[in-house]
């Protein structure tokens, strides 16, 4: 095996997890509640590989003879959120999550951060990204004053309309935002929420950048680099590992636009891992609770799943799971604690395998390792060996 392309549809979950009642989550289910809303999708591809037969999918049909094997994935770590997830995948297990701020952050912070910018702030409370723009949109405008919030998630987000903070002004603003939130204040990202329009009309643009906090040394990103082979980053990628264990990078301006840059990426040589995040499942519809719109993403997605396996050559693997849920269909607009899917493709590979449901999103990147005979992570469980003929 000589590549592995591992798609992260992000927050497409598919049910709640046992503990999800320690996150105000229970009944949540991404994909199941989505399918309803919509009075079924059209998932052809994605039912071809196998994704109705996962243990535990509701709605969903399942296929007689499935392509790919497939799992449902428990999350070891705790928290629901993007860094989480990911983290975990690539084999660093979060045993205390990162801090929440549902009140706004303290005065102490805030104080420093106004004190560092130069500037007072807006906001500093816990927001749909959306609805703080037409709460505090105008008076930005009018004050020059940045948007600060954040949300049930580890973040602190500064919103600022292009034409007023310039871009470059608005990411310094945020590195400096990174420097101050650490220790008991350590937040897993702060993110540039930038955007444009007129009150009543104001919009984000692609330009959002995450500053995340840098990811523990060793994983599968940085064990693979050392060896190396190929890291190939696109989407936010980049972003949720602090550029660690990197080799290349690409950013993204839609899910469409990163799956035609992971195809073509697939078609060009290389070594190792096309590592890609879709992220308007969970930004731009999940958050929003457009459950609508959702369902097309899904559906869009399917229609580039036979470009997908038409472009992997022989000795390539396909994943494809995600992070965590973000069911849009529930009042609230946070993130889900959910199980999630995995499907597995590969022409090396037996076909139509149940892996069941496993204790840990690392059991993916532990295969990874498997695959490319590098140190094993410190947790998870390899199913390379069940897969392989």
């Amino acid at each position: 095996m000589k590549r592995v392309i591992w798609i992260v549809l992000d927050s497409v979950g598919m049910g709640a997890m046992p503990d999800a009642h320690l996150y105000g989550d229970v009944d949540t289910n991404t994909l199941a509640h989505v399918y309803n809303k919509n009075n079924g999708l059209q998932l052809p591809n994605l039912t071809k590989l196998g994704l109705g037969n996962i243990e535990g999918m509701q709605a969903l049909e399942k296929d007689a003879a499935p392509m790919g094997a497939y799992a449902r994935l428990g999350e070891l770590s705790k928290g629901k959120d993007t860094t989480t997830g990911h983290w975990e995948m690539v084999g660093i297990h979060t045993e205390i999550p990162f801090p929440t701020y549902p009140n706004g952050f303290p005065k102490e912070i805030m104080d420093a951060f106004e004190s560092a910018i130069g500037t007072k702030t807006l906001g500093n409370c816990t927001a749909s990204g959306t609805a703080i723009l037409d709460d505090l949109g105008e008076e930005h405008m009018k004050t020059g004053y940045p948007i600060v919030y954040t949300s049930a998630d580890s973040v602190f987000q500064i919103a600022a309309h292009e034409d007023i903070i310039p871009l470059e002004r608005l990411y310094e603003m945020c590195q400096i935002a990174r420097n101050l939130l650490r220790g008991e204040h350590e937040v897993s990202r702060v993110i540039a929420r930038p955007f444009l329009g007129t009150p009543g009309n104001f919009t984000r643009t692609p330009n959002r950048h995450d500053y995340a906090v840098t990811p523990p040394a060793e994983n599968l990103l940085t064990y693979a680099k050392n060896k190396g082979l190929d890291v190939i980053a696109v989407g936010k990628i980049e972003d949720i590992f602090a550029a660690q264990g990197i080799t290349y990078a690409t950013h993204t301006k839609s899910n469409e636009d990163g799956i035609k840059k992971t195809i073509e990426l697939m078609k060009q040589e290389s070594r190792g891992l096309i590592f890609t995040n879709l992220v308007d499942f969970d930004m731009k519809w999940g958050h929003r609770n457009d459950w609508g719109n959702y369902g097309k993403g899904l559906e869009e997605f399917d229609r580039y799943l036979p470009e997908i396996i038409d472009a992997m050559k022989a000795d390539d693997l396909l994943i494809i799971t995600a992070d965590h849920g973000c069911d849009p269909t529930t009042p609230g607009t946070d993130h889900t604690r959910e199980y999630v899917p995995l499907l597995a493709y590969s022409k090396q590979f037996k076909e139509g395998l149940d892996l069941g449901t496993r204790n840990s999103f690392a059991d993916v990147g532990q295969t990874v390792c498997e695959i490319f005979g590098l140190q094993p992570l410190r947790i998870g469980e390899s199913f390379y060996k069940k897969i392989v003929e």
